[in-house]
């Protein structure tokens, strides 16, 4: 008897965890760990370092539900292309392991949960901010431009870029320029960071397609489409040390080398644009470039920060004066 039950409840068991893996991988989860650290960096910088435990949990947790809401909509729509590419043919929507309305009812369930989350105990436009996140994604990005212009990453990038603008709605209750800065931050980010993945699937996306900039129009091009939007990148980052002043020159510093090093890594690639390395290596260092350039974000914005840097303004402007007689 006791062996017929052991042997029963494994494949139950591995059954329920499937599924819930199966969900899990819908909401792209890789993909979520970017919003949520822009997100928590923007309410840091907004409150000064001094965020409120819970506000910030909801809002991560939200954020959470929102993006992953939007991200299964992003699957449910290209479970056709999926299912011929490579990479994602294996997904639970093309292998028929989650089926379309129940993938849907989930997405759904995800934005009505973020929604009610920060409308109920954040405010309502940080709520609002969420949800447009999710029209973009899906309505802008996905529907209208991923199958049609090799422009898609750079006009649908707003939605990836809007994590901050919540964050910051969220501590200030309001939109003032130093969130419009992060958001421009995360915009000129998204290209040089997604090209590169695009330029070593190049052949997925021909497949089925979906006209990707290298598709279109090379990895040259693409290489140098790259280089120019790093440049760009770089004085934007900086904004919020000048003029803005939000953030010290510790940030500005961390920004500067950061920067320095994402220029010269896309300069790399434009001298070997076909080799896949080097298109791997440049889309590894974004995600670090950004995770670096969030933590810097907040370290500037901790009280502890302020105190150290004002001291440090304070015993190099004596230094000078005695130096000076």
């Amino acid at each position: 008897m006791f062996k017929t039950v052991w042997t029963e409840t494994p494949p139950l068991y591995q059954e329920v965890l499937q599924t819930v893996l199966d969900y899990y991988q819908l909401m792209k989860p890789r993909l979520i760990l970017l919003f949520l650290i822009t997100t928590a960096a923007s309410m840091w910088v907004a409150a000064s370092g001094e965020v409120d435990g819970l506000q910030l949990l909801v809002t991560l947790l939200a954020g959470a539900c929102a993006a992953g809401s939007a991200n299964t909509i992003n699957c449910l729509y290209d479970r056709d292309i999926d299912g011929i590419m490579e990479r994602t043919q294996h997904r639970p929507l093309p292998s028929g392991r989650v089926q379309p309305w129940q993938a849907l009812v989930f997405a759904i369930a995800l934005a009505l949960t973020a929604f009610v989350l920060l409308a109920a105990w954040v405010n309502l436009l940080s709520a609002s901010l969420a949800m447009s996140g999710i029209v973009v994604y899906v309505g802008i990005y996905t529907h209208w431009l991923k199958r049609s212009s090799s422009q898609n990453i750079v006009i649908g990038g707003a939605a990836g870029a809007i994590p901050p603008l919540v964050g910051w709605a969220a501590v200030t209750g309001e939109l003032s320029w130093p969130a419009w800065v992060l958001f421009a931050i995360i915009f000129v980010w998204t290209p040089p960071h997604f090209w590169p993945l695009a330029m070593m699937l190049q052949e997925d996306y021909a497949k089925v397609n979906v006209p990707m900039l290298p598709v279109v129009d090379g990895s040259s091009h693409t290489a140098r489409q790259i280089f120019a939007y790093t440049l760009v990148l770089l004085p934007v980052t900086l904004l919020l040390v000048y003029p803005l002043q939000v953030s010290s020159w510790l940030y500005g510093a961390v920004a500067l080398t950061l920067g320095s090093l994402f220029i010269y890594k896309a300069w790399q690639l434009t001298q070997t644009p076909e080799d896949p390395q080097q298109a791997r290596s440049l889309f590894k260092f974004s995600i670090l470039y950004m995770m670096l350039l969030c933590a810097g974000m907040v370290i500037d914005s901790l009280p502890v920060t302020h105190h150290w840097v004002s001291s440090g303004v304070d015993h190099l402007s004596f230094a000078l004066s005695l130096i000076h007689g």
